[in-house]
């Protein structure tokens, strides 16, 4: 197939997802059907068409450019007079905040990259994406009688139950048609995409699931799909557990028990995605934003889970980036974890004298450059190709610790958004710089 003939149907899918959200729109408008019903209605027509798109495009590239379209589309249709009267009323007439539809476009591109010549790795998480989100919604709303609550809403067990019950389905189908792994495997891997899959469905706010959970389920997929029954069912125990200890200790860290879930799916995820002694710093990131917003709240409704949401996407970015570029990112991804940390306990510390604010910054700063130390020497040589970089991580930590101490009042509103940002500036920079110094 032709380049151009490529690029046209690409910019023809756009047309065809807009012609849909106006069909919609005015069935919508014809038959009093909701806005929670029309926005579903998107989400399956649009993720039964991303299922086509391994085998509608020879080549890669048309997709991608098919999913920033998409992207800079969505983001016009957020547009007020778009999003309250236009097609985009069947995205966003509902009363709740969401970047579902933001979301669901980065992960169609981030799952047909990452899964490369496997395309059941793209097709069964987009696939329980599409069915199993859409059945655990309808069959909430519908025959919903126990509900549990989440932070910008409710949640039914029954929705719950049919999500679990269809994602061990499509599971199980995708692995028998797709693989050639044993029955015991496919047993034991349809079972645990199924109760992840769940507990991320379950613990959803503002849109992030259509993200975390295509994208989750095939980090998991590709780090544990080849592993011995044994080593499955000793991940699956961890997992259990795991949620256990964390909502018992929830009220202890000042947690939300939906907040306690949520951090346990980061967890899980972080420990896919990395090896433990690269997720060890991530993790010290949660724990250090529950001390600093205990301490130095900012305004942010949900804190715990926009704290998850930054780890996440700068987890899932790096891993693209590495895997794009060519050259392994992990390094620079510990530097700005690190930079994330240390900006959270400056403002942590703020309430605090100034001589114990330097000392609590001079002590947290040491460790996290000895879990580094750890860290690379753990790590294979590939993943330390651009050397020790201490002048980078000496100047990142300078900047997250300076700037939160002397402005806190710049960190009350958005305050996992632009601490994000301000522990990429310099690992991003250097890391690209140092790709063109290598001759990348």
């Amino acid at each position: 197939m032709s380049a151009p003939l490529q690029i046209a149907i690409a910019l023809g899918s756009v047309v065809v997802l807009l012609a849909l959200m106006a069909l919609v729109r005015r069935i919508a408008a014809a038959h009093d059907i909701g806005p929670e019903m029309q926005r579903k209605l998107v989400h399956i027509g649009t993720g039964l068409y991303a299922l086509t798109l391994p085998w509608l495009f020879p080549d890669r590239w048309p997709v991608y450019l098919l999913v920033a379209v998409t992207l800079v589309v969505m983001l016009v249709l957020r547009l007020p007079k778009l999003a309250t009267a236009g097609i985009g009323a069947t995205l966003h007439g509902v009363e709740r905040q969401s970047y579902g539809d933001l979301m669901l476009a980065i992960a169609v591109g981030m799952c047909l990259f990452l899964s490369g010549e496997q395309p059941w790795l793209y097709v069964l998480p987009i696939a329980i994406l599409t069915l199993a989100d859409a059945a655990a919604a309808l069959a909430g709303s519908s025959y919903g009688r126990k509900f549990f609550v989440v932070e910008d809403g409710r949640k039914s067990i029954e929705g719950s139950v049919v999500f679990f019950t269809l994602s061990f389905l499509i599971s199980l189908v995708c692995l028998m048609l797709m693989t050639p792994l044993p029955p015991v495997n496919m047993l034991l891997l349809s079972a645990m995409v199924a109760g992840f899959g769940t507990m991320v469905e379950a613990t959803s706010w503002q849109g992030f699931d259509n993200l975390f959970l295509p994208v989750g389920l095939l980090i998991f997929l590709f780090t544990h799909g080849h592993k011995d029954p044994l080593s499955l069912a000793v991940l699956a125990a961890g997992f259990a557990l795991s949620v256990i200890a964390f909502l018992t200790v929830a009220g202890r860290l000042g947690l939300t028990r939906h907040s306690a879930r949520v951090y346990v799916i980061a967890l899980f995820l972080l420990v896919a995605a990395t090896a433990f002694h690269n997720a060890v710093i991530p993790l010290l990131v949660l724990f250090i934003h529950a001390w600093a917003r205990s301490t130095n709240p900012g305004t942010a409704r949900f804190p715990d889970l926009d704290v998850v949401a930054a780890v996440a996407l700068i987890s899932f970015g790096s891993l693209v980036l590495g895997q794009a570029l060519g050259w392994n990112a992990v390094s620079f991804y510990g530097i700005a974890m690190m930079g994330l940390a240390t900006g959270l306990a400056a403002l942590a510390l703020t309430p605090q004298p100034v001589w114990a604010r330097v000392a609590g910054l001079a002590a947290i700063i040491a460790v996290l450059c000895l879990l580094r130390l750890w860290a690379m020497a753990a790590n294979p040589p590939a993943a330390n190709w651009s050397g020790p970089l201490r002048g980078v991580v000496l100047a990142s930590l300078a900047l997250c610790a300076f700037v939160p101490s002397l402005w806190p009042q710049l960190f009350r509103d958005r305050r996992m958004a632009k601490l994000s940002m301000l522990a990429l500036i310099l690992p991003l920079s250097a890391y690209l710089y140092a790709i063109a110094k290598a001759g990348g």
